[in-house]
Formats: structure tokens, sequence, C-alpha cells
């Protein structure tokens, strides 16, 4: 062998000296072989240990688990039991519910009583229709239009003041007042002091298209104004009182009263323009040169022919 060789390659042997120098090698190998295996034992020792714990664990558990389930089973038992008892009323229920009709049954005594057909003869009694009876004979002397049909409508912008004399156009009102529906107000004209009471003014009314008419309902805060209806079948009124154009449908006549019905002429035949023509004031409008007075158109109507 070499000098640095321990074994002997054909035989095997070691080199003299080379078991003594290994001994303590294997010494130390036992130790930590010892160990270990000490070490083994403690961890499979300790592995029972925990192997066991949890076992014990897992039987406590379920010994709860059982012991939380018995109190619920008597809880459900209980509740069904109530309802049990909560039938006895629904039958007494519906027993009270059929004793409610028969009271409206009793009630219905004041449906038939006579009472409320005793009150429709103070309805049909004799003193409702003896002032209806007296009201249309008071009525058809003072206002004969209620037996007309109804009155035209009449547009504010319809009527203007008829001048043909020329006047200061402040000797008049608004001519839109007499249809306004309001006989507090209405049209005026200035009576000329130099030729009072004689007056030559008149009010226009224009209704655009040609109508048959049967009368002219006037009334005036001034009563006692003599008064005469023209009528022109022409869309713009003539220039003159006397112009041909004009149709005289009533006569001069004199207002007396506050509210007039005057009957117009040639009911037959259409006209487009009218003039109520005031020709004479009554003696109370007439005042005084310094003062002068007025007459007043408050409403007019026009009624056409049936």
């Amino acid at each position: 062998m070499e000098s640095a060789q321990e074994w002997c390659l054909q035989c095997g042997a070691p080199a003299p000296g080379s078991l003594s120098t290994h001994t303590p090698s294997w010494r130390s190998s036992a130790v930590v072989l010892a160990a270990t295996a000490l070490l083994a034992l403690g961890a499979a020792g300790a592995a029972y240990a925990a192997l066991t714990k949890t076992k014990v664990r897992h039987v406590i558990l379920v010994q709860v688990a059982a012991a939380a389930a018995t109190p619920t089973t008597p809880a459900p038992t209980t509740t069904p039991t109530t309802p049990a008892t909560a039938a006895t009323p629904k039958p007494v229920v519906p027993k009270a519910a059929v004793k409610p009709p028969k009271i409206p049954l009793t009630a219905a005594t004041p449906k038939a009583t006579a009472t409320p057909k005793t009150t429709t003869t103070p309805a049909a009694t004799t003193p409702t229709t003896t002032p209806k009876s007296t009201v249309p004979k008071k009525t058809a002397a003072k206002n004969p239009a209620a037996q007309l049909p109804p009155a035209l409508l009449l547009d504010t912008n319809s009527l203007a003041t008829y001048n043909p004399e020329g006047y200061p156009a402040e000797a008049f009102g608004d001519p839109s007042l007499a249809v306004d529906g309001d006989t507090s107000t209405g049209w005026s004209a200035q009576v000329n002091p130099t030729i009072a009471p004689k007056m030559a003014v008149g009010l226009l009314i224009n209704l655009n298209t040609a109508e048959k008419l049967s009368a002219l309902e006037l009334i005036t805060s001034t009563p006692g104004m003599t008064v005469q209806v023209f009528g022109s079948t022409a869309s713009t009124a003539p220039a003159a009182i006397t112009d041909p154009g004009w149709t005289a449908l009533s006569t001069h006549a004199l207002q007396k009263e506050r509210h007039t019905l005057i009957k117009l002429n040639n009911p037959t035949k259409a006209f487009r323009v009218l003039a109520l023509w005031i020709t004479g004031a009554p003696p109370g409008s007439i005042g005084t040169p310094t003062a002068p007075g007025r007459v007043s158109v408050n409403e007019v109507e026009l009624f056409p022919a049936t």
C-alpha cells in the first residue's frame, strides 16, 4: 500500500493503526442515533397525547349538542296547542256577523216613511203657483220681452255714436256701456241748449250680418225721451238720418218708462245696421246753457224675428 492508503485494494485489510483512529467516530454516531431515537419517542408520545386529548374534546362537544337539542323539541309542541284553543272563537264570529244584517232590516222603516213623500206636496202647493201667475201679468205689462226669443249677442265694438250734426266728441259717452249688462252704466249724449228739448243724435248698432228683427228693448235712466228706430241694409250707416238708405222701423214714440220694448216693422226683411235715433229730451234732462243736461241709454237689446 502506498503511504496515504488506509485499505488494501486486493484483500481489504486495513493499514496498521487505521481501526484505532476511527473508533471514536463510531461512538459519536451511536450517541447521535440514541438521541435521535429519544427524540422520535418523545414526538410519538406527544402526538399520542395530543390525539387522546382531541378525542376527549370531541366527545364533550357531542354531549353538549345533544343536550341543546332537547329544549327545542318541547317548544314546537306548545305552539300547536294554542291554535287548537283559538278554533273556538271562529264559530262565534260568523254567528255575530249574522246578527248585524238583521238590524238594518229594522232600519228599513225610515226608508218607507211617507215623510219625504209628503215634502213633495208643499212643492206642488198652490201658493208657489199663485206668484207665478201674478208675475207674468205684471211683467207682461212692464217687460213684454219675456215672451220673445233670446236676444242677439252684441259685441261691445259693434256700437258707436251716430252724430250727423257734428257735435263735439266730448258731448257723448262710451257706446260700449250700452251692452255691458250693467244697467247702472250707459251711453249718454249732451242736450244742446240752443235747440232743447229737441235733439238730433243717436246710437248705432252694427250687426255685421243681415238679421231679421222683431223688437228692440231700451233701458234708460232718463225716461221721457222721444226715440225712433231706423234700419239699413248697407254695411255702413248712411251719412244723414234723412238719407234714403235708412228705413223707418218704428214711429216717433215717447218712452215714459225706464224699461220699454219697441216693436219693429218689416220683420221679414233683414238689416245690417240699426240706429236708435233720439229726437227729444225729457224736461228733467234739458239743463241750462251753463250746465247742459244729458240723456242716457243704459242697456239696449235686439230680438230676432220668429
